[in-house]
C-alpha cells in the first residue's frame, strides 16, 4: 500500500474515532433491487441486496452501506464507510450562514471485490456541507480529493438529498445522490462521470403498523461514463423492497 493510502486511512479513522459517541439517532435497513438494464455487468440483469447504516454523532455523523451484487452467476461487493466530523461541534461555534447549516471534514472509504473484476481500496477526503433546503429532509454537498489506488487520483463532488411528501394520505419518500468526478489522463483515458441514482418509494409500513417501516418503489440509475469508461451509459430502473430495522 502507498504511503499515502496509509495517511489517508489513519486520518479517516481518526475522523471516525473522533465522532464517536452516542448516537444522537441511527438507522439500519435492508434493500432488495432487480434491474434489467445494466451496463458493465456480466449480463444486463443485476440484483442487489443493500446493507446501510447512518447515525448522528455528538460531534458529526456516519453512513455507511455494502451492496452485494449478482449478474449471470457472478457476484461482487462494493462498500463506503463515511464519517464526518463536524467543524460547528467541535468548535463549538455556530458556523451556518445562508444555506449552509455547518461545515464538515468529510472523509470516506471505498471498496470491491468479486468474480472477474479487479480489487481497489480508494480513499477520498474533503470538505462537506450541510444545508438548509426547504422542502428536504435533509441535503449535504462534498467535495473530495480521491487518492486512487488502480486509476489516476481524481476530484469528486457528491450531492445527497431526501425530500419526504405525500399524495392524499399516502406518505412517499424521494432520495438519493449525485456524484461527478474529474476526467484524469491515465495510460486508459479515465473519463468524466456523472452518476446521479435517486429512489420513489411508497411507505406500506404503516398499513401494517404504525412502527413497521417497509417502503416499496423504484430506483433510478443515470450514470454517464460509468467507471470512467467513455460512452458507456447506463439508464436502468430497479424494482425496490426496503425495510428499516
Amino acid at each position: 500500500m502507498k504511503f499515502t493510502h496509509i495517511a489517508l486511512a489513519c486520518a479517516l479513522a481518526a475522523t471516525a474515532s473522533m465522532a464517536q459517541a452516542k448516537p444522537v439517532w441511527q438507522d439500519f435497513s435492508i434493500t432488495g433491487l432487480y434491474g434489467e438494464n445494466y451496463e458493465l455487468t456480466t449480463e444486463p440483469e443485476q440484483t442487489t441486496v443493500t446493507f446501510e447504516y447512518a447515525a448522528k454523532l455528538q460531534y458529526g455523523d456516519v453512513f455507511a452501506f455494502a451492496d452485494r451484487t449478482e449478474s449471470g452467476g457472478d457476484k461482487g461487493t462494493y462498500f463506503e464507510f463515511s464519517p464526518r466530523l463536524s467543524l460547528g461541534e467541535v468548535s463549538g461555534k455556530k458556523l451556518s450562514a445562508g444555506p449552509v447549516k455547518d461545515v464538515l471534514i468529510s472523509t470516506t472509504w471505498e471498496g470491491n471485490s468479486g468474480d472477474g473484476i479487479e480489487s481497489f481500496n480508494n480513499y477520498l477526503y474533503g470538505i462537506g456541507f450541510d444545508l438548509a433546503i426547504p422542502y428536504t429532509q435533509y441535503a449535504s454537498i462534498n467535495f473530495y480529493r480521491a487518492n486512487n489506488e488502480i486509476q489516476k487520483d481524481d476530484w469528486q463532488m457528491t450531492l445527497t438529498y431526501g425530500v419526504p411528501f405525500k399524495l392524499g394520505s399516502q406518505d412517499f419518500l424521494f432520495d438519493g445522490f449525485l456524484d461527478w468526478s474529474t476526467a484524469e489522463d491515465d495510460e486508459v483515458a479515465h473519463a468524466s462521470e456523472l452518476n446521479w441514482t435517486s429512489q420513489l418509494k411508497w411507505n406500506a409500513g404503516k398499513y401494517i403498523s404504525p412502527e413497521t417501516r417497509l417502503y416499496l418503489g423504484i430506483e433510478y440509475s443515470l450514470w454517464n461514463n460509468k467507471y470512467g469508461v467513455p460512452d458507456v451509459r447506463e439508464n436502468n430502473v430497479s424494482a425496490l423492497v426496503k425495510y428499516h430495522f
